[in-house]
């Protein structure tokens, strides 16, 4: 598989290309602060932590979890929130993954109706977040489960630039950019 380039940054990206589970909390805290920001935070938690492990990242006392999330330069910026997020997602994986978050989307070799359905059911992850990182699965990890890109909705479209699913390089990233803000406009305008 080729090696993503979500960040633009190599070693961040890399971490992303060969962890699951950073690609997974990458994809928790894309929210209220830019893409590329949000999937380098995982890079930022594994500095500080000395690895990733849904384990460990679970079973952390909350206020230290907040304090590595909040440490400067944050996570997230709203640290406290996600850090809460992250360990309830990271509970999942470990109590019905055994601490493999690849599995969410391997184990008992499922459709792409039945990923969506355990990407739904993750802590922080909507309908919208779980069809965006299902098309994540399939246009860029290399996920063949039947009927993914259906399941995956618009952002199954293999010629859409609409979010992170799409952002190969910094050319397609402008374009996801470009997108998402004509879709603000045209939210705004509708609601004027």
């Amino acid at each position: 598989m080729a090696t993503l380039h979500l960040v633009q940054d190599p070693a961040a990206d890399a971490l992303l290309t060969d962890d699951p589970l950073a690609l997974l909390l990458g994809m928790l805290l894309d929210q209220q602060i830019p893409m590329e920001v949000a999937f380098a935070g995982p890079k930022k938690l594994a500095d500080r932590m000395g690895g990733l492990d849904a384990a460990k990242i679970a079973d952390a006392s909350p206020e230290e979890f907040t304090a590595i999330m909040a440490q400067t330069p944050a996570v997230h910026r709203f640290p406290s929130s996600m850090a809460g997020r992250v360990q309830a997602l990271c509970r999942v994986i470990v109590d019905e993954y055994d601490g493999d978050a690849a599995g969410i989307w391997t184990d008992g070799d499922p459709d792409g109706k039945t990923v969506l359905k355990r990407l739904k059911a993750l802590p922080g992850f909507g309908d919208q977040k779980a069809r965006i990182f299902l098309a994540l699965l399939g246009k860029q990890r290399g996920l063949t489960a039947p009927g993914w890109q259906e399941a995956a909705g618009d952002y199954g479209n293999p010629d859409a630039f609409m979010s992170i699913a799409d952002v190969r390089d910094q050319g397609s990233l402008e374009k996801v950019r470009a997108y998402k803000k004509q879709m603000k406009a045209a939210a705004k305008a509708a609601k004027s």
